[in-house]
This record gives structure tokens, C-alpha cells and sequence, in this order.
């Protein structure tokens, strides 16, 4: 029966409609569908769509050229059947990748550069798990926000508050074979939290564009929408799209067991030591869009500092321990990351960044054992700890310039993202942080 066409093992399952998902590098997660009857042409020769598809603005209209991405030109969508994932309804759901009309990998595609690090991670005997935190807030039907009373961070209250809605995603996660580890109420108002089980990069990041399809659509079934905005209202918390690593070498461990700093091996303490160096050339890439850079402050738990800590929610690199309380063992959470971006490309990023620092042998800075933000400029400054920009044309400026990150992820993904982040610039940038946050908070929506 595994050998059955494709259209008919789903077609078996009571499938009427097939979706294919890219993520672009402006963090859009753009789709198109067919009947079921059409589902191995999806896969194979795949359907057509423009270079452009890369380029689309958070706007919902524009398009930020490239050398690359032009008019001219087109390319191929092909749907990943054996991460096809049903639904309900009738729906079945699926990660696709760019090709050329011959067959060959584009550059600008986010899922197929993940793949290639995943890859080349593999060919030097490392292999990585990638565990993804969503937070996003949840809005009344007319897209207004829902009242403040009888809301408390991380309280019963808002559980209980919102349990058809908490009810029906663990209901719809189970059935489309998503595992959710947990979710609880956050700390801005009708802000809500999720964790996924850690699976290899591109699954990780497959999992996460199907976990936002579901919360989306549940939403809508119990009379809300949601904002994955990285900051939907200027003066409430922001949204974070935390990522954990780990990172292992023939089964064992690289975040832990050796005889650094922390417990980390040489391998470990070097793959950290790089991400924490390129932190201010990769912002753009992990946190890159215009309400990025306003969610981008010190004290809000945003990661805004360029250094690494043991569990310090206020650097950009927090290592976490495996004691008994971790039974999945040490792993490094990047907390830059936000909703903005797209999972597959800031994965590739950190992981490419890491590979890096294991081949030079990078040498890891000191720990910052405290916030960063309780100390002077000049103790900072001394520590060699930047803060981190909240400035998006200096932080586009740096990643444009960047020979490191271009090495890592190539120049025509980088000049994708450059692109279309000072597209935003260009056109929003002088916006004050209340408008941004009112013009673009379901940008990133589905």
C-alpha cells in the first residue's frame, strides 16, 4: 500500500485538499493547493510559481527585488510527501521546496538551504536536534484585543480563561501527529506560549510551520484571531520564536560532559563561541523585521545582549544545564529569534554558525553571569557584551556586510533577506513604534 500513488493513500484518509507551504525570507509562510486528485503532480514535476515568491513584504503587496528575483523567470514548488501531515476537514497539509524547472536546488529557498546544513553537519559526524518555543496573542474575531480584565502572567486564570481554545489544539496537534510538550499563558496580555519535541533541523522547522497552521485555524473555530507579531501592541511584551539546540558527536553530547566552562566540551564551547560572535551580523537574520528591532530592548527578556550565560534570559545565548530538572539533556537556546523570521532560514543560520566555530576552534568569550544590563557601558564594553541594535537599517547594514554570514548561507539568500528587510525600512521605518505595531500586527498571520 506504500507504493499506492500518493493522491490515493491520501485520498484513503478521507482527503479532499492538498496544501504546500514555503516560508519565505521575509518570514511569510505562502501556499498553494490542489485536489487531492492532483497531489503526485504536486510532488512531481511540482507547481509552478515565481522567483518573486521569495521577495513578497510583510505589507501584503510589495516585492523587494533582487539581481535574482526578478519578473522574469519561473520556478518549481514541490511538495515533500513524506512529511504530508492530515488534518481534519478534509485537509491535508505539507512542506514544500523551490527547484528550477530542471530539477536543481534554488538558493533562495529556506527549507533546501536547512537541508544543506543539516547535511554538511552530518558529513563533519555532528548531528543536531532543534526543540522551537512559539508565543503569539490571541485577539477577539474582529481583530481588536481582547479585554485585559482577570488576566495575570503565567496564571490559572488565563487557562482556564481560554481551555476550549487550549482544548481543541491539543485535540487538532494530536491528530495531525504534532507533538506539543506544553503551553501556558505568558507574560503580556492574552499572550500564550508553546513547546514542540526537539526533532531533527528541517523536521523541527516543518513541525513549526504546521503548528502555526493549527493554531491559526483553531483560533478561528473558538472565535479568535492570533498575532505572531513580534510586538502587536507597542507597549505590551513581545512575541519570541526561541529555538534549542543541541548537538551531538557519535551519541554523545557536545553542550555537556567536558571539561570547559559549564560542563561544555571543546567542540561545544566552540559552536557557541561563534554564534555569540556573529550575534550582531546575524540579528538581522533572526530578528529582522521592522517591529523586530522595537522588541529588541534590554530588560524585556529579548536576548538584546551579544554574549552567552548559563540560564540568563538576558543575552542573546542561553545555555541550559542538563541537570535531573532537563532529562533531554544540556542544549543552547537562541532567544533573538522571533516570529518574523522564518524558522527554516534562523535555524540554518545558527547551525551553519555553529558548524563554523567547531572547524576554527573558535574560542568562547566569558560568561555573562549576570544581566548585562545592570552593568555600565564601560564594564560592557570591558566584557567585550554589545547590545544590540534597535536601530533595523544599522542591523540590515551589518548583516549586508557581513563576508561571515554570506559564507555561511550564501549571498543570494542573504541579499534576499537584506532585500526585503530594507524594503520595510524604506517604507515603514519612520513610522512611530504604536503605528508599526497597529499596521502589521497579522502580517505574519495566516
Amino acid at each position: 500500500m506504500t507504493n499506492a500513488p500518493l493522491g490515493r493513500r491520501l485520498a484513503d484518509q478521507n482527503v479532499r485538499i492538498l496544501v504546500g507551504t514555503i516560508w519565505n525570507p521575509n518570514g511569510l509562510l505562502l501556499a498553494k493547493t490542489v485536489p487531492v486528485e492532483r497531489a503526485d503532480a504536486f510532488a512531481v514535476p511540482g507547481l509552478g510559481a515565481s522567483p518573486t515568491w521569495h521577495a513578497f513584504t510583510i505589507d501584503h503587496g510589495g516585492i523587494a527585488f533582487t539581481e535574482h528575483i526578478t519578473a522574469v523567470g519561473d520556478l518549481r514548488l514541490r511538495i515533500a510527501p513524506d512529511a504530508i501531515r492530515v488534518l481534519d476537514d478534509g485537509l491535508a497539509w505539507g512542506p514544500a521546496n523551490f527547484c528550477t524547472q530542471e530539477g536543481a536546488a534554488v538558493p533562495e529557498c529556506a527549507r533546501t538551504t536547512l537541508a544543506r546544513v543539516e547535511a554538511e553537519l552530518a558529513d563533519a559526524g555532528v548531528s543536531a536536534l532543534v526543540g522551537h518555543e512559539l508565543e503569539f496573542h490571541l485577539g477577539a474575531a474582529d481583530g481588536g484585543s481582547l479585554p485585559a480584565a482577570g488576566w495575570a502572567p503565567y496564571s490559572l486564570a488565563g487557562l482556564i480563561q481560554h481551555e476550549d481554545f487550549i482544548r481543541e489544539l491539543y485535540a487538532a496537534a494530536k491528530q495531525a501527529g504534532l507533538q506539543i510538550d506544553q503551553v501556558h499563558a505568558e507574560y503580556g496580555v492574552r499572550q500564550f506560549e508553546f513547546s514542540l519535541a526537539p526533532q531533527s533541523p528541517v523536521a523541527a522547522a516543518d513541525a513549526l510551520a504546521l503548528a502555526r497552521l493549527i493554531v491559526q485555524r483553531v483560533a478561528r473555530r473558538t472565535g479568535h484571531t492570533v498575532s505572531f507579531s513580534p510586538k502587536p501592541q507597542a507597549t505590551d511584551a513581545g512575541n519570541g520564536a526561541h529555538q534549542h539546540f543541541s548537538l551531538l558527536r557519535d551519541g554523545a553530547p557536545l553542550f555537556s560532559g567536558g571539561d570547559g566552562p559549564r560542563g561544555l566540551t571543546a567542540d561545544g564551547a566552540a559552536a557557541i563561541g561563534r554564534v555569540v560572535e556573529l550575534t550582531t551580523q546575524l540579528q538581522a537574520v533572526l530578528a529582522g523585521s521592522v517591529l523586530s528591532a522595537i522588541r529588541m530592548a534590554p530588560g524585556t527578556w529579548a536576548g538584546a545582549h551579544a554574549a552567552w550565560g548559563l540560564e540568563n534570559r538576558e543575552v542573546a545565548v542561553r545555555l541550559i544545564s542538563g541537570a535531573d530538572g532537563n532529562p533531554r539533556g544540556a542544549n543552547v537556546e537562541v532567544k533573538i529569534i522571533d516570529p518574523s523570521t522564518s524558522a527554516y532560514i534562523a535555524s540554518a543560520a545558527v547551525l551553519a554558525a555553529m558548524a563554523d566555530g567547531i572547524r576554527r576552534g573558535t574560542t568562547l568569550p566569558a560568561e555573562a553571569d549576570r544581566d548585562p544590563g545592570s552593568l555600565t557601558e564601560q564594564q560592557r564594553a570591558a566584557a567585550g557584551i554589545a547590545v544590540l541594535s534597535t536601530d533595523q537599517r544599522e542591523a540590515v547594514d551589518r548583516l549586508d556586510a557581513s563576508a561571515a554570514v554570506r559564507g555561511l548561507l550564501g549571498d543570494r539568500l542573504v541579499d534576499a533577506i537584506v532585500a526585503g528587510r530594507r524594503y520595510e525600512a524604506d517604507h515603514y521605518g519612520d513610522l512611530t513604534p504604536e503605528d508599526l505595531a497597529e499596521r502589521f500586527r497579522f502580517a505574519w498571520s495566516l
